[in-house]
């Protein structure tokens, strides 16, 4: 499906929007990636979604990523005598194994390992952080800790542990059942929680023994310690600034939210921006306007994609929130300021001959009258690259692969066409001009770049660059190639 933007927008699926007509709504209105939350559902429910999704792909002939989003280990407290306590700043308070109902005075924090890393002086984070306890001293089984923000406690409310690395897989026993049958399903990208480290990437990655791309979220402060790190080992990342805004200040998420950004772009992997995006469409069918900036932001960021979690999967105005989203990037993209914020913040390698060839793609087509960019891409690799340039004309991204073709929905700019495997350049340069005048990106009396590699169908051999016309009739008087 034609867009006249070119971020990409994740929905949530869940209870508002599950059904086949729902789904098919949201993706015509905007919703270019599918995300699947394994926090809840079923595998049945999920199988059931994941059916739907390629159903309405199939009908509108339209190429749709689905992100299974694994939960992650959760860390959260027992259960009280009272079901709540009130906590007061300066009392003394206790987190043990014990496992009988807490009260005034302690509860059980089922999660030795945490108990393992504590140091005296480290900080746990209740309920969000609304409640901040500091650890005054601990042993493999407790921590005494001084309640430094108080406030009601409550049963099962999560724990955070901002200022250690914890001995916790990322890969909780439920993540590793989930990921092997969201692989099984077929889904395109896995997005990974509670990443501390590179090996967390490495083991997921592992099991996923290649069926689906690895996109890591970062929402602890050690993700962002070591982000280059985990970046490398990574296909895409997550900007999760639910988690990291609170275990970080949260004046320090907007310019980590740039720094990772910028670094994707320049690495040339996508990275969604996500959590409360529009959180009050949830009940309210108009957002605020400090919402709309926070979209605003991401997008003049360069980011290649912005999320939407409980407002599409649970709210009341699910639609209005992608139509939000989809009107808010057309704007933003449309201004002036916007093309000078991405031409600025340019910053590619120049280090092989595939960079030299998208670079001098997006040279040629921002100099000349050229419609459109049209890459052939069998692993996606080229069309990363040349979305990494954002270019001011559309990527028209060709590729035999379906698999390619859904996870490429999830990269900025990317316009995904399934074709039939080439062997000629000539045959390629007929099929991208036939894919630009399809979608609507040119006419006849237009020219278009097109990108490719000899021999063909060899991912990563990307080498050769055509300015061609659209019209078929001047392409086959070329000459033979």
């Amino acid at each position: 499906m034609r867009r006249l933007r070119n971020v990409k927008i994740v929905a949530t699926l869940g209870p508002a929007s599950e059904t086949y007509d729902m789904i098919r709504a949201l993706h015509e209105t905007g919703a270019d990636v599918f995300r699947l939350n394994m926090s809840h559902g079923t595998h049945d429910e999920i199988r059931e979604k994941h059916r739907i999704i390629r159903q309405v792909e199939k009908d509108l002939q339209s190429p749709i990523a689905i992100l299974a989003d694994l939960q992650g280990p959760k860390l959260r407290v027992g259960a009280f005598a009272n079901g709540s306590e009130d906590l007061e700043v300066g009392a003394a308070f206790r987190l043990d194994l014990d496992p009988a109902e807490g009260d005034i005075n302690r509860v059980c924090l089922p999660h030795p390992e945490i108990f393992q890393a504590l140091e005296p002086g480290a900080n746990l984070l209740v309920n969000d952080g609304k409640i901040r306890l500091k650890v005054e001293n601990c042993g493999e089984d407790h921590a005494n800790c001084v309640v430094v923000i108080g406030g009601a406690i409550s049963n099962r409310k999560g724990v955070n542990v901002p200022d250690v690395v914890l001995p916790l897989a990322a890969l909780s026993e439920k993540d590793r059942e989930d990921l092997e049958f969201a692989c099984g399903l077929g889904v395109d990208w896995l997005a990974l929680s509670f990443v501390q480290r590179p090996a967390d990437v490495e083991e997921a990655r592992t099991l996923a023994q290649g069926r689906a791309s690895i996109l890591s979220k970062i929402e602890k402060p050690q993700a962002v310690e070591s982000f280059d790190d985990i970046l490398a080992v990574s296909d895409g990342i997550m900007v999760a600034r639910g988690d990291l805004g609170v275990e970080l200040p949260v004046a320090a998420v907007p310019p980590i939210q740039k720094q990772l950004v910028r670094k994707c772009r320049f690495a040339a992997k996508p990275v969604i921006v996500a959590t409360q995006m529009l959180e009050s469409m949830i009940e309210s069918p108009m957002p605020t306007r400090a919402e709309v900036s926070d979209v605003s932001g991401a997008i003049y960021e360069g980011a290649d994609a912005i999320m939407l979690s409980a407002e599409s999967a649970a709210g009341q105005f699910p639609l209005e929130a992608v139509s939000t989203m989809n009107d808010v990037a057309i704007e933003v993209e449309n201004d002036p300021t916007y093309r000078l914020v991405i031409d600025a913040s340019r910053k590619a390698p120049r280090s092989s001959v595939a960079d030299a060839i998208v670079a001098a793609a997006r040279e040629v087509a921002e100099t000349t009258e050229v419609a459109a960019i049209c890459c052939f891409s069998q692993s996606g690799t080229t069309a990363l690259l040349i979305a990494r340039e954002r270019p001011r004309v559309p990527i028209v991204a060709m590729t035999s692969l379906r698999g390619t073709a859904r996870r490429l929905a999830l990269s900025w700019g990317t316009n995904c066409v399934i074709t039939s495997e080439v062997s000629r350049f000539k045959m390629a340069v007929v099929a991208a001009s036939r894919a630009a005048c399809g979608l609507g990106y040119a006419q006849k009396e237009d020219q278009i770049v097109v990108t490719a590699g000899l021999p063909f169908n060899m991912p990563g051999s990307t080498n050769i660059l055509r300015v061609a016309p659209c019209d078929e009739r001047l392409i086959f008087n070329m000459e033979t190639e």
